[in-house]
């Protein structure tokens, strides 16, 4: 449609420019002495007109002649650049195949000039091939490449360096990378990802936290890959906050819910508070633990720490009885408590009823001592006896399950 349109153009001007030049009849007198030239008019405009398209064309002929060296210089430059790019498309290709060596072939064929993307992709590509392979010479190589690199593409250099440091486990080669990174980079989600390994690796229990609980929130994380991460950083904090108890039921209390109804972290949290002679506050844990969740290994903490308010615990753990009259860990746990509260009738029939529930050498054990401080040796005697065979039992079970 296009060319009928110009076609048709082109003939209504060439019918006007006919037209044109039958109603014109002048003519144009040139005197060069001794000659004397008479044209019509319409051959001397239509000379013109032809001198002007030549004068043109020589004009235009002399100006590419002269350009032809910065032609061809642009040619080669564009086949050049063509030929890197193959190469760094199959640099990038092979890498993701699997095929490393075949990548620093591929990337190797690009000109190493620091311009331009295939010459950046290249570098990059062949870095962390050569750290695939554990060549540590193509990585200084490549290493130095990348340094020469322009600044738009430090950002891309920096995180694979950063990738390559966590995958060496360098962990303080790692945080010099990421702090070289600028604050609006440091933000993006796959850094944030990043800096959550780094920290796992350095230890950094709080700012693994944060990390966890931010790309939890920004859907980076689902809560099922979270919530280990986050047991993890909180396991982690309540290990360094072990020898200050107050601290440590600050920490505890200001945690997510989830985090307060975790078993293992609630035993650790326990057994530290315990161990740090912080009674009342391990008592007040493990009550508040177990009126939400019922888990018995926690009891063990909770009848062992010396101070605090053993006749509330005693009571407490009988409110629980109620609800769990079979439960043997409980009832060890009251009869060592009525022991440190020297309630030895109590003591004798919850000791005596753990083992009527379950066979325990530490239940043997509790009532051989008891036994001791009534002055009552043969029964004494036959619960050390009983704890003896019973630990020597639980011995071998665990050396048969060794060998097999």
């Amino acid at each position: 449609m296009r060319a009928l349109f110009w076609l048709l153009t082109l003939a209504a001007l060439a019918i006007g420019v006919a037209l044109l030049g039958r109603l014109s009849d002048g003519y144009v007198l040139m005197v060069v002495p001794p000659w004397r030239i008479e044209l019509s008019f319409n051959l001397y405009v239509l000379a013109q007109a032809l001198a002007l398209l030549l004068a043109y064309l020589i004009l235009r002929g002399i100006a590419l002649t002269l350009d032809m060296p910065r032609v061809v210089a642009a040619y080669r430059a564009r086949r050049a650049r063509e030929r890197d790019e193959h190469h760094a498309h199959a640099a990038l290709k092979h890498f993701w195949e699997g095929r490393y060596a075949q990548a620093l072939k591929s990337a190797a064929r690009v000109s190493a000039t620091p311009q331009g993307a295939p010459a950046a992709i290249a570098a990059l590509v062949a870095l962390k091939a050569a750290h695939a392979l554990r060549d540590e010479r193509r990585i200084a190589e490549w290493q130095a490449r990348c340094d020469g690199l322009e600044a738009s593409w430090q950002s891309a250099r920096l995180l694979a360096e950063l990738r390559i440091a966590l995958d060496g486990r360098d962990f303080a080669g790692a945080r010099a990378v990421l702090e070289r990174l600028s604050p609006r980079v440091r933000r993006q989600v796959s850094v944030q990802r990043l800096a959550l390994r780094l920290a796992q690796g350095e230890g950094d229990w709080a700012e693994l936290l944060r990390l966890a609980r931010l790309l939890e929130k920004h859907h980076a994380l689902t809560p099922e890959q979270a919530r280990p991460l986050r047991l993890a950083a909180q396991r982690g904090l309540i290990e360094t906050l072990k020898d200050d108890p107050a601290q440590l039921i600050r920490h505890w209390r200001g945690m997510a819910k989830d985090e307060r109804l975790d078993a293992g972290l609630a035993r650790q949290a326990a057994h530290a508070l315990a161990a740090a002679g912080a009674c009342a506050e391990c008592a007040e844990l493990v009550e508040e633990f177990l009126d939400e969740a019922w888990e018995p290994a926690l009891l063990a903490d909770y009848a062992a720490c010396p101070g605090g308010d053993v006749l509330g615990r005693i009571a407490h753990g009988e409110k629980w009885l109620a609800a769990h009259p079979q439960d043997a860990d409980l009832l060890l746990a009251l009869g060592r408590l009525c022991v440190k509260h020297e309630l030895w009738g109590k003591a004798q029939s919850y000791l005596e009823a753990a083992l009527a529930v379950a066979e325990s050498c530490e239940a043997h054990l509790e009532l051989a001592r008891l036994f001791d401080r009534l002055a009552r040796p043969e029964e004494a005697n036959r619960h050390y006896r009983a704890a003896a065979a019973c630990q020597e039992a639980a011995s071998q079970s665990r050396g048969g399950k060794k060998s097999v």
